[in-house]
């Protein structure tokens, strides 16, 4: 007895404050475009129906059509006066834990003036909409505006048979794109959906390489099993290059893909000849140890996107969870009953602290999307960088340098870029 209440306050010391899960921290040592931008950010949560969708799950032996529901958080540029701050109320990894995160986007705010880009955010499997909160929030600060989606029978409290997830995903992120630039309200007001990008994390970017022009290979639509990986009706051939299905999803509004830890080449969902038709400006993000999507293979894919220029940042010794998760939330560092493990590991890397990496996305991702959606060639300067930081110097000394790091910061970091051939 005495041995159990020593562990059960040993974890209670451990566990941080569970009253506030912040989202938005920015470290003293962020790079340069981590910091939030000069706008207060407003969020509404929506929901998008797209009818008729193929009911994949359900159609065994002959198509089966529903109406697909997706909610949606949409951040956004806030109107001068806004009163930031605001909370968000989830569930945890088991589906059932709440938690309440906080945020400084304000619930409902009208919306500034002007007209801004947008980026849509697509979570794992499985995931939630909140999971890249930070990187949402932080980048409608930044003038975009972003929507991250609850992808339907992928979420925490909805997992259902995976193959819904590899025949649906890029036809979700497809819908939500045009949803957004349909949309008739303030909020439609200011987006500009001409001005496109996506972000995907793990099966988000299996999605995203798929929307963005990279269609299945062979491999994909043709094998028999594993059983997850397959369909009686063959329904992943609408994802396969070359099909109509799949030349039709491709969007000439999307201007840019960030692909983090993406899932799929290291199954055969893609060769090199469908990885080829990909032709838009792509960044992947990885941990070098991941052995989810598998180093190896992201570095297949960044090798084999010929058709455009294309970075890869690595987060040497992270694992799956580099670059994308928001932190942990304190109730992730109990044990789930329904679990029976404490989902902290699903947000959490065991070598890089999640917020360092939610700072580095959030300066690359910056970066980036300024360069591809808003042509301010400028920011290409804080992607022109040699390979292994701690290779440049600062002046005539060895600290580790990059534009935008203060010194000493870009270690365990390695940048490639390759252009189009």
């Amino acid at each position: 007895m005495k041995n159990t209440l020593l562990i059960a306050a040993a974890a209670l010391a451990a566990a941080p404050a569970l009253a506030e899960n912040p989202i938005d921290g920015i470290r003293p040592d962020a790079p340069d475009l981590a910091p939030y931008g000069e706008h207060t950010i407003g969020v509404r949560t929506m929901t998008f129906t797209d009818p008729g969708r193929i009911d994949v799950i359900n159609s065994t032996t002959e198509i089966v059509t529903s109406d697909r529901d997706i909610t949606v958080e949409v951040w956004y540029p806030a109107a001068a006066g806004t009163q930031p701050g605001g909370t968000y109320d989830t569930v945890l990894r088991d589906g059932v834990t709440a938690v309440t995160l906080t945020g400084r986007a304000a619930r409902d705010a009208a919306p500034a003036d002007g007209t801004f880009p947008l980026v849509l955010i697509s979570h794992g499997y499985p995931g939630n909409r909140f999971l890249m909160s930070h990187l949402g929030e932080n980048l409608a600060s930044k003038g975009y505006v972003t929507v991250s989606a609850d992808h339907p029978e992928s979420i925490y409290s909805d997992q259902q048979a995976f193959i819904s997830t590899l025949v649906n995903r890029p036809v979700d992120q497809a819908f939500l794109v045009d949803a957004m630039a349909d949309l008739d309200d303030d909020i439609g007001a200011i987006t500009d959906a001409d001005r496109t990008a996506v972000i995907g994390y793990s099966m988000g970017g299996y999605g995203a390489l798929i929307y963005g022009g990279a269609g299945l290979g062979d491999t994909a639509v043709t094998r028999t099993e594993p059983e997850a990986f397959t369909h009686p009706l063959g329904l992943l051939n609408r994802n396969a290059a070359g099909s109509d299905d799949h030349a039709d999803l491709v969007d000439d509004r999307v201007k840019a893909i960030v692909a983090i830890g993406p899932w799929g080449r290291n199954r055969d969902f893609w060769d090199a000849d469908s990885l080829a038709g990909l032709e838009k400006p792509l960044m992947l993000i990885a941990g070098g140890q991941d052995d989810v999507s598998e180093y190896p293979a992201m570095r297949e894919i960044f090798e084999q996107t010929t058709g455009t220029t294309r970075h890869l940042l690595t987060f040497q010794g992270a694992n799956h969870n580099a670059a994308a998760p928001m932190p942990a939330p304190g109730e992730a560092w109990a044990v789930s009953e329904k679990l029976g493990y404490a989902p902290f590991d699903h947000y959490a890397d065991a070598v890089w602290d999640t917020t360092r990496m939610n700072n580095i996305t959030q300066h690359f991702a910056t970066a980036f999307l300024d360069l591809h959606l808003k042509g301010d060639v400028a920011k290409g300067a804080y992607l022109d960088l040699i390979e292994v930081a701690e290779e440049g110097a600062v002046d005539d000394d060895t600290l580790p340098y990059w534009p935008g790091f203060p010194d000493r910061t870009a270690k365990g970091l390695t940048w490639e870029t390759l252009g189009a051939e």
